[in-house]
């Protein structure tokens, strides 16, 4: 079908090293360019990490066409801090990648609206504890709705899964997996042989007491509660074991299975659910039906804070308000996926300060490229008839793009690659076409730049979207928010700005060169960079000279404003959160 020659230039074209500067543009045969491309997409498969195997995986899903993902939601009774975003964009970034390869894509994520922690601070603040929990879904959604997280397919919540939560418990108990002690159910992990092999964690391993008070009505000090029996001043529901309220890990067993069946492909969450959630998830969901199986199981890496997993429980944590009180969402977005999705991710303000400088290049070049094509798109239609093809360069820049694209996403989500790789040489190709479209040359030879202008911008939104880093806003409206945001950070307004442009200006006529190195050094210092345009000075944010360092700020009813120091970075308050509530979970319980 292909010679031995056509096949080395495939091989040579198509391969992007990964982490490294993509290489030169190589010539490619024209009859055989649309070819390679279609090769390219044919070869590539998509591969994600199964926490179960520790290994990279084909993806093949159990209905052809069509991908059901389950994602383990949050438990609201805050503002949702870092990490529940960095689980949210990074889950909300593999559901827009699968709809781009065409799947049909079912994504359910909970809400836990039942819970410990709501009953505790509901009783703090003296609220209902299911009022105070709706309120904080709601702030949840407004969160994701900045962050341009897509809304999921089902967004079940606890509360209304009741019925569904007790008749799985019962075929648990059935099936002879659980027991009931004083209105309490327990599940028998002794009973389940594969218990541990998710996390690798063994019963023997488990030492009672570590973490929660010892249970004597338990059979095995790991068994964890699937309900729990009422206590005054708890919502509770009726139930055959009296009344109560359902354990923290059946909730998502039962939902799961209510929208997607006890088979399923995808089920996704924070690496700190490993164990115990999604193991007892996996022994729960087994009792209640041995065909039972998932697929695979993804799971995303901590922020840290100081290299310290950042948490509620340990008050080091930023919620999300926090964060976009000060920098662009798309900035934060932006830095959620610098790293890839299975690594830490360290937080600190010059990260961010270098993705909010990163995101203005994005759509400043974008702007630039819409203001200077504008007059064009405008003329008739007739000339746009006779608009020759795009340039060799445009072509291969275009190419490069989508199989650097196609490759490393599919490679278990490469996202950093994607952020640093052929998207910004696609972003440089379009400010050096701007630069030449400035040039004297013929009709011809301009409408074909143009053209492949167009076309580039076009593939660059395509992976902007996927990427979920293209706003439904303008550039200029996003470019403008930017601005806000940094004249925010540097305590400024944009008159104040204006006006030390102004003295700068007067200080140059004046041959007063050190006041004008001073105006600029000194917004230079605040994040806010100075440009000389002709005869015109103009301003941007830029990354600041002397960048401040955030503190983590314990947050109650309010969202806080970040108090800003220039300072080393806090390490925050190191107070364990111990759970009051022996029944929940085994000896290793989890916080949220």
């Amino acid at each position: 079908m292909y010679s031995e020659t056509e096949k080395q230039v495939n091989a040579e074209t198509l391969i992007v090293p990964l982490f490294l500067p993509a290489p030169p543009c190589t010539t490619v045969i024209p009859a055989l360019r649309s070819q390679i491309v279609s090769m390219a997409e044919e070869r590539v498969e998509l591969r994600i990490y199964n926490t179960m195997t520790n290994e990279k995986e084909i993806f093949t899903t159990k209905e052809p066409g069509k991908v059901s993902m389950y994602v383990c939601g949050v438990t609201a009774y805050d503002y949702s801090h870092l990490g529940h975003a960095r689980a949210a964009v990074s889950f909300d970034i593999l559901y827009r990648y699968l709809k781009h390869l065409g799947y049909e894509v079912t994504y359910v994520r909970n809400f836990t609206d039942v819970d410990d922690k709501i009953i505790r601070r509901a009783n703090e603040t003296g609220e209902d504890p299911l009022a105070l929990s709706n309120r904080f879904c709601d702030e949840y959604n407004v969160d994701m709705s900045d962050l341009l997280c897509e809304r999921p397919s089902k967004e079940p919540r606890v509360s209304d899964h009741i019925g569904e939560i007790k008749d799985m418990i019962t075929q648990i108990i059935n099936n002879d997996y659980a027991y009931a002690v004083e209105g309490d159910v327990f599940y028998s992990v002794e009973k389940f042989p594969n218990y541990g092999k998710l996390s690798g964690q063994k019963l023997e391993h488990n030492r009672a007491g570590e973490r929660v008070a010892v249970d004597s009505r338990k059979r095995h000090p790991a068994d964890f509660a699937l309900w729990k029996a009422a206590k005054p001043g708890e919502p509770s529901w009726d139930s055959p074991w009296g009344p109560g309220r359902p354990g923290w890990h059946i909730e998502c067993s039962a939902m799961s299975a209510c929208y997607l069946s006890h088979k399923f492909d995808i089920h996704g969450g924070g690496i700190d659910l490993i164990f115990p959630h999604h193991e007892n998830e996996i022994a729960q969901s087994w009792a209640a039906d041995n065909e039972s199986r998932i697929s695979y199981w993804l799971h995303n890496g901590h922020v840290t804070n100081n290299n310290e997993k950042m948490s509620k429980s340990l008050g080091n944590f930023f919620t999300i308000r926090q964060i976009t009180e000060r920098y662009h969402p798309l900035a934060l977005r932006h830095f959620l996926i610098s790293a890839h999705y299975r690594s830490p991710l360290n937080y600190s303000i010059a990260q961010l300060e270098t993705s909010s400088d990163a995101v203005y290049y994005i759509f400043q070049t974008l702007e630039d490229c819409r203001e200077a094509l504008s007059p064009f798109l405008q003329e008739d239609t007739k000339k746009k008839e006779k608009v020759p093809q795009i340039s060799d360069a445009a072509k291969e820049c275009i190419k490069k793009l989508n199989v650097e694209f196609q490759t490393k996403m599919s490679d278990d989500l490469q996202t950093p690659v994607i952020l640093t790789g052929t998207l910004q040489e696609a972003l440089k190709f379009i400010n050096n076409s701007l630069k030449a479209l400035k040039k004297k040359m013929q009709e011809r030879a301009r409408l074909q730049l143009v053209q492949s202008l167009l076309e580039v911008e076009k593939e660059v939104n395509k992976v902007l979207r996927v990427l979920g880093l293209l706003s439904s806003l303008s550039y200029a409206e996003v470019l403008q928010q930017l601005k806000d945001k940094a004249l925010k950070r540097g305590n400024l307004t944009e008159e104040e700005v204006l006006r030390l442009i102004e003295e700068r200006r007067q200080a140059r006529i004046n041959k007063d060169f050190a006041k004008s190195d001073d105006v600029r050094t000194g917004l230079t210092a605040k994040g806010i960079s100075l440009m000389d345009v002709g005869n015109e000075t103009v301003w941007r944010p830029c990354i600041p000279s002397e960048p401040v360092v955030a503190q983590a700020v314990p947050t109650g009813e309010k969202a806080p404003k970040v108090e800003e120091k220039l300072s080393t970075l806090a390490v925050g308050q190191k107070a364990e959160e111990k759970s009051a509530d022996p029944k929940e979970n085994g000896p290793h319980a989890s916080s949220t």
